[in-house]
């Protein structure tokens, strides 16, 4: 057992990889939106589909063209609301959550979808035990933040403060951010903008 005094410490060594490989897995996101081209139908998925990728999609809706259909869902627990403070946060940025209630992703309805954007490789490994034909299709939403990150995950703000959502949905409004860019050059290559860019 890790003694308090040295938590902190152990928590940044084990993020350590994921901020020391965040530029690669940056560009290998790029890569494989390129790949996969523009989308027709993107899926946003995180665990409960009540605060992250109801969220994510509601933005990916503002930026990404109109022809595009977005969608989110989770893993578990149909028919909830988002929670408050999610609903507030969001209501900040001129999204309304109050309406949403939570799916429970259809992993046959999945294989129609041209991308799936994932919140953390727990979510991805799921989706490709499920439907391996995905593999080339799933993206790590935290993989296109444009600023340096603390982990690759965007960490689950439920039961958090509402600070923590507004932490969570600023990087959720950098990574759509970049995923706009990427699809507003040619053929789905990386953005070379101002804003959201990848490199």
């Amino acid at each position: 057992m890790i003694p308090p005094s040295l938590r902190p410490l152990a928590r940044r060594l084990r993020r350590l990889p994921d901020r020391l490989l965040h530029p690669a897995r940056r560009r290998a996101a790029g890569r494989a939106l390129a790949r996969v081209g523009p989308p027709q139908r993107v899926l946003f998925v995180c665990h409960g589909n009540i605060c992250r990728s109801p969220y994510a999609a509601a933005v990916a809706r503002r930026l990404l063209p109109p022809a595009v259909a977005v969608e989110s869902a989770g893993l578990i627990g149909p028919d909830r609301p988002s929670p408050p403070e999610a609903v507030a946060v969001a209501a900040e940025r001129g999204i309304d959550l109050g309406p949403h209630r939570s799916q429970l992703i259809d992993f046959e309805h999945v294989r129609e979808v041209d991308l799936v954007v994932v919140m953390d490789t727990r979510q991805r490994h799921r989706l490709l035990r499920a439907r391996h034909e995905l593999r080339g299709r799933v993206v790590l939403l935290g993989d296109l933040d444009p600023e340096p990150v603390a982990t690759r995950a965007v960490p689950d703000p439920v039961e958090q403060p509402a600070e923590v959502f507004r932490a969570c949905y600023d990087r959720i409004d950098r990574c759509i951010g970049a995923l706009a860019a990427s699809w507003r050059t040619a053929g789905g290559e990386d953005a070379q903008e101002q804003g959201g860019k990848l490199e």
